[in-house]
């Protein structure tokens, strides 16, 4: 399930794409347009300034703005870098132990298909896409 995390960096990204214009969209404002806490909104940040994915200004005239066009982010990156995990079964997580049953589990084949469709979705939608 993805959690408020990535749902809200999701939106936090797509109004940004849809009012930056030429300058920088103050967080408050994102966070007065989505109904978001700007606490829990500082929080999810970060990531996507960390990654490279958005750009902050401090002071007058500041705040965020994308550092691509829209359609060069795909989905999947922006949910990598906020959720901690994207795979249906932890079996399948990163950096996960070694299944005892894997070599006879009768459900492992579903879970790695269901796995490969979700990031092939997420994969295949833009930003620009979604707005």
């Amino acid at each position: 399930m993805i959690s408020t995390r990535g749902r809200y960096a999701l939106r936090v990204m797509v109004d940004i794409a849809l009012t930056q214009g030429e300058g920088y969209v103050p967080m408050k404002d994102v966070a007065e347009r989505q109904g978001l806490s700007l606490k829990y909104l500082e929080q999810i940040l970060p990531p996507l300034t960390k990654n490279g994915l958005i750009t902050g200004l401090q002071g007058k005239g500041g705040g965020y703005r994308l550092t691509r066009k829209p359609e060069e982010y795909r989905i999947i990156e922006i949910l990598e870098l906020t959720e901690k995990e994207l795979e249906p079964v932890s079996c399948l997580a990163k950096g996960a132990a070694e299944c005892d049953r894997r070599s006879t589990c009768k459900t492992i084949g579903f879970w790695v298909g269901l796995n490969s469709v979700i990031r092939d979705y997420l994969g295949s939608k833009t930003l620009r896409d979604l707005m």
